[in-house]
């Protein structure tokens, strides 16, 4: 009897230590909300695709501060369960594991949107930029928070003090620092978006020293409620990739029985150009060039042919030219 106490005890251990190192349940909901207010804002954004919504109402105002919220905190919580996964010791094969995941989704979706919408096809969206933030924040994971948070500030700034021309090159897009980018319909460069993924690392750490992470497994929330939401935040990268074709469906579903009233041409034109060049650029450039480029191409009478698709707007010498500028106007001072 007594050599079974010293196992029964050494059991108890390992038990309480798997628990103590549990999954979060808070961190598991407070993902799956920040993928509820993503599919709200993706569904937003369908109605106004499908012209249910009037453009660019999603793309402006408050619509588009709460999808950058919600952004921030998406990526804040990928900073947060980076020192989770990962600190002190980093478990390289499940690192490795879990970035093959997301690289191969985010690939997946540059080529799919390349094919469906070749216009504004996503090359660096969410799924982009927390492949490659991942991989930075390794660097991180043991640096003092004081100095992750003032890297924090840095890439937050970045963007305001460090653009230049260099940037420019399409391969350098990814950054986020050129101001002449093709639209995209997810568009999300490491800079700033860096910044709420290193705010997450730095709160980890910190809430990691001072045991906060074990008072709030100690106290997991219970319920259908928490529990079907803990179960959609632990798989994150499935409802990411499904919910939208599924809402997408959905609303063109509903556009075959009650299409959306058609608006005027040239409404409509101005309306898809903000609409696209808002990812990119402030909404002051973007009007004043889809109105530059549509009283250019009124003038021209080449507005029927391109609302058409018989103009290759991307190689035809004259929207080039007419692009370059109504760029060069909409950037002089007002």
């Amino acid at each position: 009897m007594d050599q079974e106490n010293p196992v029964k005890a050494d059991d108890a251990d390992q038990s309480t230590a798997k628990t103590a190192s549990g999954r979060i349940v808070w961190i598991d909901i407070a993902r799956a909300l920040a993928l509820v207010a993503m599919a709200i804002y993706h569904f937003a954004w369908d109605l106004q695709n499908f012209g249910y919504i009037e453009a660019p109402t999603v793309d402006v105002g408050g619509w588009k501060l709460f999808a950058r919220a919600d952004a921030s905190s998406f990526l804040f919580l990928v900073g947060v369960s980076l020192v989770l996964a990962n600190h002190p010791v980093i478990r390289w094969g499940s690192f490795w594991k879990r970035f093959a995941m997301i690289a191969a989704a985010a690939a997946a979706i540059t080529v799919v949107t390349y094919f469906v919408t070749p216009r504004d096809f996503i090359f660096f969206g969410i799924l982009h930029s927390i492949a490659v933030a991942s991989l930075i924040g390794l660097l991180f994971l043991r640096v003092p928070p004081a100095i992750t948070i003032l890297a924090a500030v840095f890439t937050f700034l970045a963007p305001w003090y460090l653009k230049a021309p260099l940037f420019d090159h399409p391969v350098l897009w990814f950054i986020g620092l050129s101001d002449r980018l093709r639209p995209s319909n997810d568009y999300v460069p490491l800079l700033p978006w860096l910044t709420p993924v290193l705010l997450g690392i730095a709160a980890a750490r910190v809430l990691k020293a001072k045991q906060g992470f074990d008072w709030l497994r100690r106290h997991a929330p219970h319920g259908r409620i928490a529990s079907t939401l803990a179960l959609g935040g632990r798989h994150s990268l499935a409802f990411y990739l499904l919910h939208q074709p599924i809402l997408f469906g959905l609303v063109f579903l509903a556009s075959q029985v009650a299409p959306a009233a058609r608006p005027d041409p040239v409404t409509s034109y101005l309306q898809s150009c903000q609409s696209h060049c808002v990812s990119s650029r402030s909404s002051g450039f973007c009007e004043r060039f889809c109105r530059c480029t549509v009283d250019g191409l009124l003038g021209e009478g080449l507005f029927n042919q391109t609302l058409e698709g018989d103009i290759d707007v991307k190689s035809d010498p004259r929207i080039v030219s007419l692009a370059d500028q109504c760029t060069r106007q909409a950037d002089e001072p007002q």
